[in-house]
Formats: structure tokens, sequence, C-alpha cells
């Protein structure tokens, strides 16, 4: 018989060769998983780095949304807990966030970045961009569907009036609902070449005129719990990522 000390024990305990295999065989199993788990953990934090890096980039040509990425992927992260979404759930939301404006690169600036009103056959290639987004992305295989799902879909709007496809209600996907809400919060309350930024209140007072209208009112019922109590100069306030 073998003898082994269990740590944290006086005692010295009696084990069988064939016990002492199969510790040994688990303490190496277990080495091999904390270290898979350290290369996920390393992959999980590139691939939201790489994300980010893609939201940043868009931002940066249309430079007056700065700020807008980190904005959107902060709230609709809280929203989407709020709302229950969990793990990969979770990232598949939030990476939605990242790259609903991929889109936009095909968008010409002097459209993207007109300062004035938007005639009719300019609207019509504004939006285009969910559709062009989603045809950009979709093929990698990584991208989960409720990410393509917040791209091409988060410009359809509950009555059926939004784009590309006229979608309406509980037809839209639940991820793009959810981020609809945060995007157009933040539309609200951004300066624009063709507005002025309006007060967190006066925005907050909008998307309750747009619950069950325009947005999802239980979305938006949520994303007011997250952010009661909170003033406008708070609600800019981004933690670093």
């Amino acid at each position: 018989m073998d003898v082994v000390l269990v740590f944290g024990s006086t005692q010295a305990v009696k084990t069988s060769r064939e016990t002492r295999l199969l510790l040994n065989n688990a303490a190496v199993r277990l080495g091999h998983a904390l270290e898979r788990s350290g290369h996920l953990e390393q992959l999980n934090t590139s691939r939201e780095e790489t994300l980010r890096a893609l939201g940043l980039a868009l931002e940066y040509r249309d430079y007056e949304t700065k700020g807008h990425t980190d904005r959107v992927v902060h709230l609709t992260d809280l929203l989407g807990r709020a709302l229950g979404f969990m793990g990969p759930d979770l990232d598949a939301l939030r990476w939605g966030a990242f790259l609903h404006d991929t889109g936009k690169v095909a968008i010409p600036d002097t459209i993207l970045l007109k300062p004035g009103k938007l005639n009719s056959e300019e609207w019509a290639v504004i939006q285009r961009h969910p559709s062009i987004g989603f045809e950009m992305l979709h093929h990698i295989p990584s991208l989960p569907a409720a990410t393509l799902d917040v791209v091409r879909y988060h410009q359809e709007r509950w009555n059926g009036s939004g784009y590309p496809l006229g979608l309406s209600g509980t037809d839209i996907p639940l991820a793009a609902r959810v981020f609809a809400v945060v995007d157009v919060y933040d539309a609200l309350t951004s300066e624009r070449p063709y507005k002025q930024a309006w007060t967190h209140e006066a925005a907050i007072e909008q998307l309750c005129q747009e619950a069950g209208s325009l947005l999802d009112e239980g979305v938006v019922q949520a994303f007011l719990h997250v952010v009661k109590g909170h003033d406008e100069g708070h609600m800019k306030q981004v933690p670093e990522m």
C-alpha cells in the first residue's frame, strides 16, 4: 500500500495504487482544463477587443457620434442583464451592439455626414445599411444569430414602420428590439450635424411616447428601470473598456 498525506489533516491516509493513479490522472486533467480555460479567456478578451476596434473604426468615420460605440455597448449590456440575458445570449447581444452600424461603410460621406435633411433618394440609401451589414457579416461562422439579428433588424419598429423589411411586433427578433431602445436613446442624447443633443429627461420622455408604437413597451420599461436615478451626465459616463 502507498501512503499519501492529505493536506489540511494531521493524519496519514493509506491509499491503493489504483487510487493514486486516479488522483494523478484527475490532477493532470484539471491542469489541462485550467490551461484551456486560460486560453479561452484570452481568446474571449481578444474577440471583445477586436469587435470594439471594428465599432470604433465605424465611429471614427461617422465622427460626430464619438463615444457612441462604448455607450451603446455598456447600456445594451445593462439592459440585456435586466431582461434576463446571460452567458452566450448576453455576449451575442453585446457583439451586435459593437457591429450594428457595419453597413454604414458603404454609405457615401455626402449622405452619411449631410448636415441638412435627406431627400428621398438619400434616405433610400441610408435604409440599406442594415442589410449591407448583414451581408458583410453573415458568412462569419463564429457570429451568433442574435448578433446578426441586431445588425439586420435594429431599425425595425414595433408598428411595422421601420426598415429594411418592415417587420412588426414580436416578428422583430428580441435582441434587435432590445438594442433599438438603447440606440434611439443614444441618438437622441447625442449631437448630430442636423440637431442638438437632447437632455436625458427629454430623451426618456420621447422613449415613453414611442413605447408600444415604435418601440417594444416592455423593453422600454426595463430600460427606464435601468436608468432610473441617473441624470444625463451619469448616462454619458462609460467605464473604461
